[in-house]
């Protein structure tokens, strides 16, 4: 039985319909708002499931202080940064911009803690930034009219906004890598990641000034839906998929498995929007997952 290789690619298969369920709401309430809203649920349920296990016990002090710091710069600006580009550039665009957090995760390791460059990641971080452009600028038929294919704004700006979000990611996975490889357990890691980024949110809300007669679109229970089943399946449900993937496989394979959301994404569009994904998008996401591929099996 295959159960890592199918764990992990359940759990590209829950961040592929994710990304598709986010797209609505976050662009009806804006990229903060909807992740405000979103890790409050997510992180209500994995506080919950933490304090019921247990599991809270395996985090001391200095642990939850560097998973603090890494959930402020992933998850609170990261996070609400990935879902401003969502706004912007829908999901397909999206899921390959931030494929890019892997090379950057390899070339920041490279640079600031001495980690190696093998030939093999060198050229899977030049195959992702080939298959990301193409992606992004070859990857739209030019008579497609769905919104999820449609970009809102300026297209440049999503792309920094892509490039930062993916950045940020990189930056809280190398200060969350060694207190991970101490044993604190991997939900309980989750639920303070994603409770403090949560709690950041709430407060900042709390603290904007009244906005006068600004127009805000309502909460209505269709909206909710959706935030909540992208955070519930997006982070909830695919994180623990990932998870149990890892202890039943080796890393590197997961790790290659999962990233193939780029890919996996694109029959699902086809399928919501009854468009044919351009050959563009196609050979760019296989660029990427084969770039992802060769820095994981580096």
């Amino acid at each position: 039985m295959y159960i890592a290789e199918c764990s992990a690619l359940a759990a590209a298969l829950c961040w592929s319909f994710g990304g598709l369920l986010s797209t609505t709401p976050a662009r009806a309430l804006g990229a903060v708002r909807f992740n405000r809203i979103r890790l409050s649920i997510v992180s209500f349920v994995l506080i919950s499931i933490v304090l019921v296990t247990g599991s809270w016990q395996t985090l001391g002090l200095h642990s939850a202080l560097i998973l603090i710091l890494s959930a402020m710069i992933g998850v609170f600006l990261g996070d609400t940064l990935l879902y401003a580009t969502l706004k912007r550039l829908g999901p397909r665009r999206t899921g390959i911009l931030f494929t890019t957090n892997a090379p950057m995760t390899v070339i920041v390791g490279y640079f600031f803690l001495g980690e190696s460059l093998p030939l093999a990641t060198a050229v899977g971080c030049f195959l992702i930034m080939v298959g990301v452009m193409m992606a992004v600028f070859c990857g739209r038929r030019s008579l497609s009219t769905h919104t999820f294919e449609q970009v809102q704004g300026s297209l440049s700006s999503g792309i920094v906004l892509g490039f930062l979000a993916a950045f940020c990611q990189a930056v809280a996975v190398l200060i969350a890598r060694p207190i991970m490889a101490s044993g604190v357990d991997a939900v309980a890691a989750s639920a303070l990641r994603v409770g403090t980024a949560a709690l950041a949110l709430n407060l900042l809300f709390l603290m904007q000034p009244t906005r006068g007669n600004q127009p805000v679109t309502p909460m209505t229970r269709r909206l909710m839906v959706q935030t909540g089943l992208s955070g519930m399946l997006g982070m909830a449900l695919g994180m623990t998929l990932l998870l149990f993937a890892l202890a039943h496989g080796p890393a590197g394979l997961v790790s290659t498995l999962s990233a193939t959301s780029p890919v996996l994404i694109l029959p699902i569009l086809w399928i919501a929007t009854k468009e044919r994904p351009a050959p563009g998008a196609w050979i760019g996401a296989f660029l990427a997952v084969t770039g992802m591929a060769c820095i994981f099996m580096a």
